[in-house]
């Protein structure tokens, strides 16, 4: 893999969920190491990702982890109902649950309504 973007870069840490070493990183993006630190410092500026100090046997590099991004608002609505395993804290199975089975009605009800 050859990465040409930081979208790249960021999908590759992102399948670490441990995080992955920037001396590792670079390897396998197939790029060289500058390029990589040029990658990792746009979403470090674009608060995407995190580095934290890594040391080995004297050698320093950097651990690097995704940083959870919020959520979309779209995705948590149903028109304007709000998707309420939000603020539940019922210990529920989600095909048993008649509080988002309600929900997901109410927006195949809105989708239909937007498509007649």
């Amino acid at each position: 893999m050859t990465a040409e973007t930081e979208e790249d870069a960021f999908e590759a840490i992102r399948a670490h969920p441990g995080g992955v070493l920037q001396s590792e990183l670079w390897k396998e993006l197939g790029v060289d190491s500058r390029k990589c630190s040029r990658l990792v410092k746009k979403l470090l500026d674009d608060d995407r990702v995190e580095r934290i100090e890594y040391r080995k046997e004297g050698i320093k590099s950097y651990l690097l982890r995704a940083v959870k991004q919020p959520a979309e608002p779209n995705l948590l609505l149903a028109g304007s109902e709000l998707i309420p395993c939000v603020a539940c804290e019922l210990e529920c199975m989600v095909d048993e649950c008649p509080l988002l089975m309600d929900w997901m009605y109410q927006l195949a009800i809105e989708e239909f309504n937007e498509e007649a």
